[in-house]
């Protein structure tokens, strides 16, 4: 049948559907088989043929039937992966129902009367149709549904390569088939790589997109923390109830960290060869990373019975998690596992920034939001990870990139998510001291980014980037500031060398940030001024030798530590102060940051086209909830400074231990921030400014400054020498670790499913569909 007709009869069939009024039979076949069996449809033909206004008025006038279709649907799947989808028919009628089903889906779960419908089980729906089950036996649909898609992502001939010998011999057998041998690419736990095969790939991407789209039920409930986070669809499918999660968990993650978009090494092959592998990379990348979305900080880990399977998981550690893609991804090991999946996440986060001095030498992938929260998740979930990564100088493929989108992102409000992940991979990274002394490396890689030219090392890109989005990144991002200063704090004693520009900047951060009008203006500005003064101290007492241009910088810019020591706290200097703030504010001056050329060939951060849409996103914690300080002590080692948490809280969540006394003090002292009318008063002003820490740089001023003068006649250089017994005893180094909390745990989501919603645009999956978890805004 051409595929003229064949759209024709099909869309006859959604009018007819549309317009019974009274409930078609589930045993009518001759009605129900015109949706799947006799059409060769694509799913842009589906989406186009049933339109979102047929669906819910279905939903509303006729109910049954649609309940009947979706119930004749996940039958069909399950009957072709119980026969193993041998004909070419059986093939097509499974593609035309996952078609048809990823287009339901979302208004089924729209609908809050719906949402218990895959849930329920079928009355007369015995197993397998010979009712060799009683109905209080029978599987929800849900299950049967999911059941069937891990069935069919391993099906030989349709989305595996089979491996029988000649097509004599009987078909491989559904049920014996052992998929961890029918993985779908080298990597993680195995080690044979099949012939690529274009039309597998394209069944395994339109089952992933039905996979996605049952997950996609957490897009309809709003953000709530106390909501629990299991998704029941994730947890059935990750559950020992799907016998193929390990094979799918280890091909969904290799066919991304494998996958290569240059085109097999030669630049510009891709303008020769379409690549259909990166349509399901993709997919494959976001049922991962929803697969992942666990919440390790309320959740005590359950045991699981029974180890796993493979040598590729470690088996010596506690049974994880029930999620069994989260207890499989906590559990890698193996040295070359991580090599291949660091490797594989570092090429393909480098790519845009490939795109910048070749350009269209390589195709240009578009995910790299997907991948930055697999590599968030990756290190929260398997510390092993996070120190193999920072083992060596390897990390540093993953921060320049981070670094230039960060940078290129920082004047687009659309991509204000992008920004935030990058950053809180960079805090969880800086809470380690390995971190710190790799940014030691001297930086030679000339990626073109819109930001000073300097000599130095890869701290000084840090800085430089964090100074950049400072100083003219948008109005949105300030609630990222104290996070970008925690990341400096926590590196700066291991900096061995900063550059002349870089203690500018930092000097410039400093200046602006103590203004009496900025630090009067909020309850919280002056928090910035003690991370910075933090900053000098530790590279002073811990790293004095290298850093003779900081040491200079801060002699030049005395006056600023000056007038913060002598600041005013009378409450009509304090008036005054935000008398001046009155009139319309700038946004951090940039004056006295000599910003100098920036680098050649880079594209200067553009605003987002207007009309462009983004997604909202739900608060980020404060960085006291978000981190939690621990000492250093002499050995290395740390030592967690946070007391024990006590019972719950009144709002029933683990209360957390308050960061200090001091800070309970301020929050007191400006407690009417939340409400808007807060402002200054004496009495808050006091509380904070006794404790600036301003004892190191002032003795290092009185012992350096009136020797500034002989040094500069007589060419002479700071020597340590100088400072020797002259400063006060150091500080021990305090660390502010990233800590897990529900807090991030619902940003994530809110942020991952953003992503998805907006990324699905062929088909649009989502579109038009009464999403709850966040609002589509127009920019």
């Amino acid at each position: 049948m051409g595929s003229a007709d064949s759209k024709l009869n099909f869309r006859k069939a959604v009018i007819q559907l549309t317009t019974k009024t009274q409930p078609v039979e589930a045993t009518d076949d001759a009605f129900w088989d015109q949706f799947w069996a006799d059409t060769a449809t694509s799913v842009q033909d589906v989406f186009a043929l049933v339109p979102a206004a047929e669906i819910r008025a279905v939903r509303e006038e006729s109910p049954s039937n649609l309940a009947t279709l979706c119930y004749k649907a996940v039958e069909k799947l399950v009957q072709g992966a119980e026969g193993g989808c041998h004909s070419e028919k059986e093939k097509q009628i499974v593609l035309n129902c996952s078609r048809l089903l990823t287009r339901v889906l979302p208004y089924i779960f729209e609908d809050p009367d719906w949402r218990g419908f895959f849930w329920s089980t079928v009355p007369g729906a015995g197993r397998r149709g010979q009712g060799e089950e009683d109905d209080e036996n029978a599987r929800p649909l849900a299950e049967s549904l999911l059941l069937a898609i891990a069935d069919l992502l391993f099906c030989p001939d349709f989305t595996v390569q089979s491996h029988r010998r000649s097509t004599v011999d009987s078909a491989e057998d559904v049920h014996s088939l052992d998929s961890c041998e029918y993985i779908w690419e080298a990597g993680v736990g195995f080690a044979h790589s099949p012939q690529p095969n274009y039309i597998h790939d394209m069944n395994r991407m339109e089952l992933l997109k039905l996979l996605l789209t049952c997950f996609s039920e957490a897009m309809y409930l709003p953000p709530a923390p106390e909501s629990g986070s299991t998704n029941p669809w994730v947890q059935f499918f990750c559950s020992t109830e799907n016998r193929h999660a390990l094979p799918l968990f280890t091909s969904l993650l290799n066919t991304v960290c494998a996958y290569d978009p240059v085109g097999y090494g030669i630049p510009y092959n891709h303008l020769l060869f379409s690549d259909y592998r990166e349509p399901l990379v993709e997919e494959a990348a976001q049922v991962l990373i929803v697969t992942l979305d666990h919440d390790s900080a309320t959740s005590a880990s359950p045991t699981v019975d029974g180890t796993t399977t493979g040598t590729a998981m470690d088996d010596a550690d506690p049974p994880g998690p029930e999620n069994l893609f989260v207890n499989y991804l906590s559990r890698i090991h193996r040295e070359e596992d991580f090599q291949f999946i660091l490797k594989g996440i570092a090429r393909l986060l480098s790519n845009p920034l490939l795109q910048t001095y070749l350009p269209n030498s390589t195709k240009k992938i578009q995910f790299h939001q997907e991948l930055l929260v697999l590599f968030w998740k990756l290190c929260d979930f398997n510390k092993k990870f996070l120190f193999f990564v920072l083992k060596s100088s390897d990390v540093l493929d993953i921060l320049v990139p981070i670094l230039y989108f960060l940078n290129d992102a920082r004047a687009d409000q659309s991509r204000v998510g992008l920004m935030h992940i990058g950053v809180f991979i960079l805090l969880l990274l800086s809470g380690e001291r390995n971190f710190g002394v790799r940014l030691n490396k001297p930086y030679s890689v000339r990626v073109p980014m819109d930001i000073p030219v300097f000599t130095g090392t890869h701290a000084d890109l840090l800085i430089v980037v964090f100074h950049k989005i400072i100083t003219s990144g948008h109005q949105r991002l300030q609630p990222l500031f104290d996070c970008l200063l925690t990341i400096v704090v926590n590196v700066s004693p291991y900096l061995k060398s900063l550059s002349m520009v870089t203690a500018n900047k930092l000097l410039h951060l400093l200046e602006a940030f103590s203004t009496t009008w900025f630090l009067f203006s909020a309850a919280q500005n002056h928090h910035l001024v003690f991370f910075l003064l933090e900053v000098f101290n530790n590279i002073i007492q811990y790293q004095f030798d290298g850093n003779s241009n900081l040491v200079y910088a801060i002699i030049r810019k005395r006056s600023v530590f000056h007038q913060l020591a002598n600041l005013p706290t009378d409450p009509p200097a304090i008036h005054k102060a935000l008398q001046r703030r009155r009139r319309p504010p700038e946004p951090l001056s940039r004056t006295g940051s000599q910003e100098g050329a920036s680098m050649e060939g880079s594209r200067p951060a553009a605003p987002a086209e207007p009309g462009t849409l983004k997604t909202s996103l739900v608060a980020t914690p404060g960085i006291d909830k978000l981190t939690e300080k621990s000492q250093v002590s002499e050995d290395g080692t740390l030592r967690s400074l946070e007391p024990e948490p006590q019972q719950s809280s009144a709002d029933g969540s683990p209360a957390k231990g308050e960061p200090s006394q001091a800070w309970r003090e301020q929050r007191r002292l400006s407690s009417a921030s939340a409400s808007g009318q807060w402002s200054p008063t004496s009495e808050w002003v006091l509380s904070w400014k006794s404790k600036l820490p301003l004892q190191t740089i002032m003795r290092l001023l009185q012992v350096l400054v009136p020797q500034v003068e002989k040094i500069y006649q007589g060419g002479m250089f700071l020597q340590h020498g100088t400072l020797v017994g002259l400063l006060p005893v150091p500080h021990p180094i305090l660390i502010r670790k990233y800590q897990a909390n529900s807090g991030t745990a619902m940003w994530f989501r809110t942020y991952m499913w953003g992503v998805i919603y907006l990324r699905n645009v062929d088909p649009p999956v989502w579109y038009d569909t009464d999403v709850k978890l966040f609002e589509i805004q127009r920019v």
